[in-house]
């Protein structure tokens, strides 16, 4: 079994051999889905937590009590986590010096779109886990 050869850089004239990955070849489609992932294990430990304690406490008015705290920790760890994502995509959107828009046909540009794609994702899951810790913030009981 051969390894693909990998391409040559042409515009090194002192090492015209020397081999350059790709962009595509050290990142893949799986940081586009991060944000969103953060989100939904986010929106899942959540629930399951408040569920799980109002299900224990066996009254509908017992307040969440140490069940809050663990949801403010699950809240702080997932928007950290979306926010090193997001400043990751960042990084792969202004990757070079290329002009906007990103829709060349070149793996440069592509890369540059899958950071500034991965960015918008990360931006919309950070508000989509603020919507969900405002149930928490907003109600103290198990009603």
């Amino acid at each position: 079994m051969t390894t693909p050869a990998r391409p040559r850089r042409r515009d090194a004239p002192h090492a015209p051999d020397t081999p350059v990955a790709l962009p595509e070849h050290r990142a893949s489609l799986w940081l586009l889905t991060a944000g969103p992932t953060v989100w939904a294990l986010h929106f899942l430990a959540s629930y399951v937590t408040a569920a799980v304690w109002c299900a224990k406490a066996g009254t509908a008015a017992a307040s969440l009590g140490g069940a809050r705290t663990a949801l403010w920790l699950y809240t702080a760890v997932a928007l950290v986590a979306i926010v090193l994502f997001g400043w990751r995509g960042l990084r792969g959107h202004r990757r070079g010096n290329a002009a906007l828009p990103h829709d060349d046909d070149t793996p440069g540009d592509r890369h540059r779109f899958l950071g500034f794609a991965t960015l918008l994702l990360c931006g919309l899951s950070f508000v989509a886990v603020v919507y969900v810790t405002m149930a928490v913030a907003v109600i103290g009981t198990c009603r």
